[in-house]
């Protein structure tokens, strides 16, 4: 299973990559895997706000819909267009092209809830 070093990891199967106080949001190789081919992703709306553990979006996947919670407390700042187009990208590419959305960070030291690349591959053996 590929997971990057540089990204911080939720028990939810979310991927975050902080660039001082901004982040990227993504769902992890595992989540999309276990899901199957995605055909749909549901995003919000910029300038929404969500608090860490909340339900900011969904993806829906050939036979299922799971929903996705979002790592930190943020605001959204950007969406990724291109799944509306191209759901699959985040199949093809979960770590790259197929990030879900950009964030404004809000509390930086919620990072401490989140794992390391290694413990979220501990918690999913």
């Amino acid at each position: 299973m590929e997971l990057p070093k540089d990204l911080h990891y939720s028990k939810e199967h979310t991927w975050v990559r902080i660039e001082n106080k901004t982040a990227t949001v993504g769902i992890t190789a595992y989540a999309q895997k276990e899901l199957g081919e995605i055909v749909y992703v549901d995003l919000p709306n910029v300038n929404h706000n969500f608090k860490q553990d909340e339900v900011f979006g969904s993806v829906e996947a050939i036979k299922t819909v799971s929903d996705l919670f979002m790592p930190l407390s943020a605001k959204i700042i950007e969406t990724n267009e291109q799944l509306l187009k191209e759901p699959t990208l985040v199949n093809s590419n979960p770590f790259d092209n197929g990030w879900m959305v950009k964030v404004e960070i809000e509390e930086l030291r919620e990072t401490e809830n989140l794992l390391t690349a290694e413990q979220y591959a501990q918690l999913n053996n």
